[in-house]
């Protein structure tokens, strides 16, 4: 998600492409900012690659729960990838020009990434509310078959979903000054409704999962038993309030109209950087088994 492409209307010719003249009111030294974006990409690269290696080497981990981190851990590094290279391009060599098929090319695929994220959380709570609400059935709902469906579903979901926006972005007659305040190429006025029917049905449905998953719980006789199932939720829990909760002040600057100032465009790119460094950061720390394989590979690594 990320800012309109708004450009100035003191000349008139038609455009070919755009130029992303960056952060907003810092032209001077923006610059210097390229470095804890390059090292939060890197972070983004080098945990989520650690997290897909440490699945696939070790067999306990092979469950649903963790074959959709290492999912969510693939589309972490193309969103990060699509996001951090350009923005790294414009301050390290100057390179802010865009030619528009370029840039409906990054709008189409940041709004890609984007709702396979949120659509890899609905998956995982949707794994949650099994194993918790449904434990004796869990093995015959959630198995291989249904992880691939699902998978393929939010693939075909957001790649037909997105593709009016870059389409409809194209059909507009860009005749005036070519210079955007912003790191990204999109146009959020064209897609602000249809990301919202997309995500908005997800975060529905994941709020309708944990009002169910926290029925179940506090059904349950032992205290023990409902802090262990809660704590299987809690690393989902903090990224989906991250991720959600930025989405929505993006939204809010959007509907008060405000104009392209530092804070919204800086949130715009955060909000696509972050999330890739903190997702496999916060499961590491919060889930027992995935911690103890972090901690065998960093032994070995020591050695």
């Amino acid at each position: 998600m990320s800012a309109s492409l708004k450009v100035s209307n003191s000349s008139k010719f038609p455009v070919s492409e755009f130029i992303l003249l960056g952060f907003p009111g810092i032209h001077s030294w923006q610059h210097w900012l390229s470095l804890p974006l390059a090292l939060l990409y890197l972070s983004a690269l080098g945990a989520n690659t650690l997290i897909l290696l440490i699945i696939w080497q070790n067999a306990s981990l092979q469950q649903p729960m963790y074959l959709f981190l290492g999912i969510l851990s693939v589309v972490d590094m193309g969103l990060a990838t699509t996001i951090t290279l350009k923005n790294l391009a414009i301050f390290w060599f100057d390179a802010k020009v865009i030619s528009l098929p370029e840039c409906f090319a990054q709008i189409y695929a940041i709004h890609f990434f984007v709702g396979m994220e949120s659509g890899i959380f609905l998956c995982m709570v949707f794994d949650r509310y099994v194993a918790i609400c449904h434990p004796l059935r869990y093995p015959s709902v959630v198995t291989s078959s249904l992880i691939l469906k699902a998978n393929l579903f939010m693939v075909l979901r957001n790649g037909l979903f997105v593709i009016p926006v870059p389409v409809l972005a194209a059909q507009h007659d860009y005749c005036s000054r070519n210079e955007i305040e912003h790191c990204l190429c999109s146009n959020l006025g064209v897609t602000f409704v249809l990301a919202w029917l997309g995500m908005g049905s997800d975060l529905s449905l994941i709020i309708l999962s944990y009002i169910l998953i926290l029925y179940s719980v506090l059904r349950l006789n032992s205290v023990e038993a409902a802090a262990k199932a809660l704590s299987t939720c809690s690393s989902h829990l903090t990224l989906i309030l991250f991720f959600y909760t930025i989405v929505v002040v993006i939204s809010v600057t959007h509907l008060t109209e405000m104009r392209a100032t530092l804070i919204p465009v800086l949130l715009n790119v955060l909000h696509n950087i972050i999330p890739p460094s903190l997702n496999p950061i916060v499961y590491a720390l919060q889930t027992k088994e995935l911690r103890a394989a972090f901690q065998k590979v960093l032994f070995r690594l020591h050695l």
